[in-house]
């Protein structure tokens, strides 16, 4: 045969597209192309597959040799190509045995060789080294997931090394190959290609206990509902009231993640050129101050994923919240109401999931003394006024709590441990399963014509409501956040409808 047609994998932001690799030996001068919206990356792969295919004991034909990468308008990227490319040269050069021709037969209809059913079903990955053997790819969580979800039915090729990662990925089977030679065998059934073995699932890490944070009991019960509702907090107060404690404690109140997102933060992570292995424990994120926009919501001239992604399922925390740049802030709103990011460039668009918990901190002023009962606050009207500007009223709109912390009293450093995590954490799953069982997500999720369905008002609750949005001149944004901090109030009392109690409670955490 002349033609071969073999399936790989691209990758575009956080998603792994189908491609087809198409290899076509014709006649006259020796060359070798390869087109589709190849990079430099994959442009040299044709002199990594002609030295490996010639030290992998196969003769490099001679020919006009077209590597087709279909779909031609989506860029292609690394070495992942290397193997496929070199398997269509050895089935068009028939090297490998391939599906027969249509001519072949006397015209009948051909029969399918066995060689055929396997490279039908085959997915390959993998970079040649010069001498034959394969090398990792990046991101094999990533290609695999895209697999299992768009072929379920199909077998992933990956190198060692890789295979085993993918492997993590249920319902899906995965090879391992370390050479051409390997992969080469397994299609002429000479020698098949071992299953994957997926290491083992890791631990979740140790998490600090919120039994450390003394004193701060309001905080500590809008900890929990910030929790369980899956809710973003702002937490204000003077240096050492312990904001920063309570929000490094709040993934040990989280539900562990299920399988597929722990795979999904590991593949995310992958992206951005960290090695991480998919835990149960929900991610922690918390960047310095001084990020730009493209580390925090991603960017590059080949987009990568900035913090928020990498906060998937879990938790972003902002510590001195007005000390970012303005423009790094506004960049979140978007993220925080959609749960994914959209970077956008002359030739290419990537989308990155950004389904993360908002956690973010600041002093009530500059000094960060203001209203402090033992210390003097030095800053003037304006100055506290510019500080508190920093951030924009659309932003504070799209968190749902707002907290204002008082000083730790000595009294209560000296008192005894609160409440440890897994206690707060058994009342936090059991909110969340009623509310996975009602509506199938987190309240922070509700929108719309499900408001009107999971948080209805008694007369009571409505009229405060009312009353509370008149007072804090709040918007329509708001007074959907505070219906659904209201039901996860209720949600941890086994509530079934929203009273005046619940709302008085969500309101609380409205007041500036």
């Amino acid at each position: 045969m002349s033609l071969a047609v073999l399936a790989s994998r691209a990758l575009s932001g956080a998603h792994a597209h189908v491609v087809r690799v198409e290899t076509h030996l014709g006649p006259g001068l020796p060359g070798f192309n390869v087109v589709g919206l190849p990079d430099a990356g994959v442009r040299e792969s044709r002199e990594r597959v002609r030295a490996a295919i010639i030290n992998s004991g196969f003769e490099f034909p001679a020919g006009r040799i077209t590597v087709n990468l279909s779909p031609a308008d989506l860029p292609k990227e690394s070495g992942r190509f290397d193997l496929p490319i070199a398997l269509g040269l050895l089935l068009a050069s028939g090297q490998l045995p391939g599906p027969p021709s249509a001519g072949d037969a006397g015209g009948k209809p051909p029969a399918m060789p066995a060689s055929e059913s396997i490279l039908a079903r085959l997915v390959l990955a993998g970079e040649l080294s010069l001498t034959g053997a394969l090398t990792p790819v990046t991101a094999p969580l990533l290609i695999a997931l895209g697999v299992a979800r768009d072929q379920p039915d199909a077998t992933l090729v990956l190198p060692a090394g890789s295979a085993e990662q993918a492997a993590w990925v249920p319902g899906l089977r995965v090879l391992s190959a370390r050479s051409l030679a390997d992969v080469a065998a397994h299609i002429t059934g000479a020698h098949a290609l071992p299953d994957a073995v997926p290491a083992p699932w890791p631990e979740p890490p140790p998490v600090p206990c919120l039994s450390d944070v003394r004193g701060q009991p309001a905080a500590r019960r809008a900890l929990e509902v910030a929790a369980a509702g899956g809710h973003s907090l702002l937490m204000v107060g003077p240096p050492g009231a312990g904001k920063s404690m309570l929000a490094q404690r709040l993934p040990g109140l989280l539900p562990p993640l299920s399988r597929t997102q722990a795979l999904e933060a590991a593949a995310v992570a992958a992206l951005a050129g960290h090695a991480q292995a998919p835990a149960g424990q929900p991610p922690f994120r918390a960047p310095h101050h001084s990020l730009s926009v493209p580390a925090l919501v991603g960017g590059g001239t080949h987009p990568r994923p900035g913090e928020i992604s990498l906060a998937h399922h879990g938790v972003l925390f902002l510590d001195e919240l007005p000390e970012f740049n303005r423009r790094t802030l506004e960049s979140l709103r978007e993220p925080l109401e959609t749960g994914r990011v959209l970077i956008s460039r002359a030739m290419r668009t990537a989308r990155f999931p950004a389904r993360f918990q908002l956690v973010a901190a600041m002093n009530p002023c500059p000094c960060g003394w203001r209203g402090h009962p033992a210390r003097a606050c030095a800053c003037t009207p304006d100055q506290v006024a510019r500080y508190a500007g920093r951030v924009s009223g659309p932003l504070l709109d799209r968190i749902d709590l707002h907290l204002r912390l008082p000083p730790v009293a000595p009294e209560d450093l000296d008192g005894p441990p609160g409440e440890a995590s897994p206690a707060v954490r058994e009342r936090v799953l059991a909110c969340r399963g009623r509310q996975l069982e009602r509506q199938d997500k987190p309240n922070a999720a509700l929108a719309g014509a499900e408001l009107d369905c999971h948080c209805a008002l008694d007369e009571s609750g409505r009229e405060l409501l009312r009353q509370a949005m008149r007072r804090l001149r709040g918007s329509a944004r708001v007074l959907h956040r505070t219906l659904r901090v209201a039901r996860t109030i209720a949600d941890l009392e086994g509530a079934e409808r929203l009273g005046a109690r619940h709302v008085a409670q969500a309101v609380q955490y409205r007041a500036e």
